[in-house]
């Protein structure tokens, strides 16, 4: 075995010794909590814009776009762009790398803030971005979506728009289908269902009803994706457990 190899079967060792490991994962969801309440999420940026993702998602998202080498991503739910610009950049790299020259973000949001608009379309990154207002959920929306992405070969899709178990769900039925074999599905927001329901008192979702309920439910008829529980394993901190979906 050369050293290579040695060192990435010591690290999937590693990685599955954390999946078992109860106190270490209890250790994760306590620091989750302990630190909600300064809305740690919302304490990061991307080349200069608010992301509101933990560090460990966007080193995973990192390394499965540089695996994946997609030369389209689908987002949906758009903030303050700062999970476009980050994909967009790491196309980029991508791109300077050897990789798709003209890989492209697509972003979608029922309502694009005028001053966000205007902060992601002047940024440098935005010569990969294009975005489209609307309901993710909304049949000509997705029809359009469909028009953008008939032509690219290797799609990777990212959820994180409206959280409920309906949505969620709609979106798995429109989107997923789109990724391509070996690519991921990426559904953010899981978390909710491991989280205390009253921490989300002023929003439509909670336990029972949020994204990680949908993947459970979309899975039961959807062979064609499993769970890449190695992801969350080495992540221990992330706010999508049981939601980075293979397609096999």
């Amino acid at each position: 075995m050369n050293p290579i190899e040695q060192f990435e079967q010591s690290r999937d060792t590693n990685i599955a010794g954390l999946g078992k490991d109860d106190i270490a994962k209890n250790s994760a969801i306590k620091f989750m909590l302990d630190s909600a309440p300064y809305q740690y999420t919302y304490n990061f940026s991307w080349l200069g814009r608010p992301i509101i993702q933990y560090p460990q998602d966007m080193l995973a998202m990192q390394e499965l776009i540089w695996k994946v080498q997609p030369d389209m991503i689908i987002e949906t739910g758009i903030a303050h762009g700062g999970s476009l610009i980050f994909s967009a950049s790491m196309l980029e790299l991508n791109a300077i790398c050897g990789g798709c020259q003209d890989a492209e973000v697509l972003g979608l949001d029922i309502n694009i803030r005028q001053h966000n608009r205007e902060a992601i379309e002047a940024h440098p990154m935005f010569k990969r971005i294009s975005m489209i207002e609307g309901s993710s959920i909304d049949p000509q929306i997705i029809e359009q979506v469909k028009a953008k992405a008939a032509n690219k070969k290797k799609i990777l899709v990212c959820l994180d728009s409206n959280h409920t178990h309906d949505h969620v769900l709609a979106e798995l039925e429109a989107y997923a289908p789109l990724v391509s074999v070996g690519s991921y599905c990426v559904v953010f927001d899981t978390l909710i269902e491991d989280l205390p329901d009253d921490m989300f008192s002023d929003r439509p979702w909670g336990k029972v009803n949020n994204p990680k309920t949908a993947v459970w439910e979309y899975l039961k008829t959807h062979p064609e994706f499993e769970i890449d529980k190695s992801i969350q394993h080495k992540l221990l901190i992330t706010v999508a457990p049981d939601g980075y979906l293979k397609r096999v």
